[in-house]
C-alpha cells in the first residue's frame, strides 16, 4: 500500500501512516497472526469488533470496517436511519493473544461523518486527557481488578478450589491460593508475556475471589488493558472448566469485587510524579494535614470528593454495585466497602485514601463492572477542577469511619455515597461537570440506559421475596 486510503467518515490525515501499518502487519505475520480485532466498547465496557483476516489488515487500519453502533447498548445513533461509524485501530495498543498467536487485538477509535465519534467511551476519555495535557499533565492510572472463579456442580455455583473455607473470610489464605495455582499461574504467565509488570496476585476475602496487581500506565493504556484483562481472565477460567465473574456482588454474604483506581498526575515533559511531596502548587495543605503528598494531590482529591456522587455512577455502574457498596450487609462483620465521602491518609474505610507506600490517590469506590474509560474520564475532570480552583479537601478522617454513628458523621459534615443506582443517577444528572466533561448527549444516553437497568431490577419480584412475604401481611 503506497497511499493512504480513507474510508467513509475518516479524514485522510487521520489514517495510519502506511509505513507503520506495513511494519505492524509484518510483525503480526512473523508472530503467526491470522485474524485481528479492532475493538471498541459499549456503555458497559464490553468489547465489540468484527474479525479481519490479516490479508485485509490495511483496510482495517484505514477504517473500512463500518459498524452500526446503535445496535450496541448505550452508544447512541439508535435507529436504522443513522450512518455507521468507522473503527480505526490504535496501532500502539497491539496485543497478540498470549494463548493463541493467530489472533491479535487493537483498541479502536470510532469515526462518524468525518469526526471522532463523541459518544465512544474511549473518545470521552481522550477528550479529558487532552484537557489535562493542555495543563501540562499526564494522567497515570493503576487498577486492582478483583474477580470470582466458580465451577458449576449439582449444588450450584461453587468456588473452583477443592477446600471449602469455613472461616470469617478467606483473605490471603495460602491453602486456597495454592489450590488455585493451575488457573492463576496461567493468568500470571500471560501478564508476564504481555509485559504489564505483574508484581503480585492473591486469594482475596471472598471464597473463590482473586486479585491481580500489575504496573500502572497512562490512563488510556490502563483502560485498554483492563478491558482486555477481563476478556483474558474469562477465557482462562473457561479453559479450566470454570466461570470467571466480574459481577460486583455475586453473593450477599461474601465480599464485593472492587477495582480500585490508583491515580496520579505526571509532568508531561519530564514524567515526574506531581503527587510526590513538594511537587506542584506548594506545600501549605500537605503541611497542614501532615500528608506526604503534594498540594496538587490534595486539590485533585478535593475535586473528586466534590463530584463523588456523579463519579460513582460510572465507577459503580450497575444495580448490583450498590448491593456491594455497603459497610456490612449480610456479612458477619464488615465489608470494607467505602460508603462515606471522605478521605484519609491510609484509611481503607474512606472513599479516598493516600497510600503510604506510593504517591497516588486511591479511589476505593470503583468496582470490577466499571467501564474504565468512563470512570477515568469523569474522575480526571473532577480532579482537574479541584486543581484549577485550588480546592481544599477538608480534614482527613484517619479513624475507622464504620464505627462512627450517624450523629457523629453529621456533626463532622461527612456525606454518604449514593446508596442505590437510582441515587447515583440522580447525582449524575444534576452535576454540571458531567455536561462539560462528557457532553449532554452522552449524559442523556447513559441516563436512559441505566434507568432501564434500574427499573428492570427494582420491579422484579424474586422467588425469595415472594416466599418471605406471601403470607406475611
Amino acid at each position: 500500500m503506497n497511499e493512504r486510503e480513507p474510508a467513509f467518515g475518516v479524514p485522510a490525515d487521520f489514517v495510519a501512516d502506511p509505513h507503520k501499518v506495513a511494519a505492524v502487519k509484518q510483525q503480526l505475520i512473523d508472530a503467526g497472526t491470522r485474524f485481528c480485532y479492532a475493538a471498541f466498547v459499549d456503555v458497559h465496557g464490553i468489547p465489540k469488533s468484527k474479525v479481519s483476516p490479516i490479508h485485509s489488515f490495511e483496510k482495517m487500519c484505514n477504517g473500512h470496517e463500518l459498524y452500526t453502533v446503535g445496535a450496541n447498548e448505550g452508544m447512541g445513533l439508535a435507529g436504522p436511519h443513522e450512518d455507521e461509524c468507522a473503527a480505526v485501530p490504535d496501532l500502539d495498543s497491539l496485543i497478540v493473544f498470549p494463548w493463541d498467536a493467530t489472533q491479535a487485538w487493537f483498541s479502536a477509535d470510532l469515526w462518524h461523518n468525518g469526526t471522532l465519534y463523541a459518544n465512544n467511551p474511549r473518545q470521552l476519555l481522550r477528550k479529558v486527557l487532552a484537557e489535562a495535557s493542555d495543563m501540562g499533565y499526564r494522567f497515570d492510572l493503576g487498577m486492582e481488578p478483583e474477580f470470582y472463579v466458580y465451577k458449576q456442580d449439582a449444588d450450584g455455583l461453587q468456588p473452583i478450589t477443592r477446600t471449602q473455607f469455613k472461616g470469617p473470610n478467606a483473605c490471603y489464605d495460602v491453602t486456597l491460593a495454592a489450590e488455585s495455582q493451575s488457573l492463576l499461574a496461567v493468568i500470571a504467565d500471560y501478564l508476564d508475556t504481555l509485559g504489564w509488570g505483574l508484581y503480585s496476585f492473591d486469594q482475596e476475602c471472598g471464597r473463590g475471589q482473586h486479585e491481580f496487581d500489575f504496573g500502572y500506565a497512562d490512563a488510556l493504556t490502563m483502560a485498554d488493558r483492563f478491558v482486555f484483562f477481563r476478556f483474558m481472565v474469562k477465557h482462562v477460567a473457561q479453559a479450566a472448566g470454570g466461570v470467571a465473574s466480574f459481577m460486583p456482588k455475586p453473593f450477599a454474604d461474601d465480599f464485593r469485587s472492587g477495582a480500585h483506581f490508583n491515580m496520579s498526575l505526571a509532568d508531561e515533559k519530564t514524567g515526574a510524579n506531581l503527587f510526590a511531596p513538594g511537587a506542584g502548587q506548594g506545600t501549605a495543605l500537605s503541611r497542614k494535614y501532615g500528608i506526604p503528598h503534594s498540594d496538587l494531590a490534595l486539590h485533585f482529591a478535593a475535586g473528586v470528593l466534590k463530584h463523588a456522587g456523579a463519579i460513582t455512577a460510572l465507577t459503580c455502574p450497575t444495580y448490583n454495585s450498590y448491593q456491594g457498596l455497603t459497610a456490612q450487609g449480610e456479612l458477619a462483620d464488615f465489608s470494607w466497602a467505602p460508603i462515606l465521602v471522605v478521605w484519609g491518609r491510609n484509611n481503607r474505610s474512606a472513599m479516598l485514601r493516600f497510600p503510604m507506600n506510593r504517591h497516588c490517590l486511591e479511589n476505593r469506590a470503583a468496582d470490577s463492572s466499571c467501564n474504565p474509560y468512563l470512570g477515568a474520564a469523569l474522575t480526571l475532570a473532577a480532579g482537574l477542577e479541584g486543581i484549577r480552583e485550588r480546592m481544599d479537601p477538608g480534614e482527613p478522617i484517619n479513624t475507622d469511619v464504620y464505627l462512627m454513628g450517624r450523629t457523629a458523621l453529621k456533626q463532622a459534615g461527612i456525606g454518604t455515597l449514593p446508596p442505590t443506582l437510582l441515587h447515583a443517577l440522580e447525582a449524575f444528572e444534576q452535576d454540571p461537570l458531567v455536561d462539560s466533561a462528557l457532553g449532554t448527549e452522552f449524559k442523556n444516553i447513559f441516563l436512559a440506559q441505566k434507568r432501564k437497568e434500574w427499573e428492570r431490577a427494582f420491579l422484579y419480584v424474586s422467588a425469595e421475596q415472594r416466599e418471605a412475604m406471601l403470607t406475611f401481611i
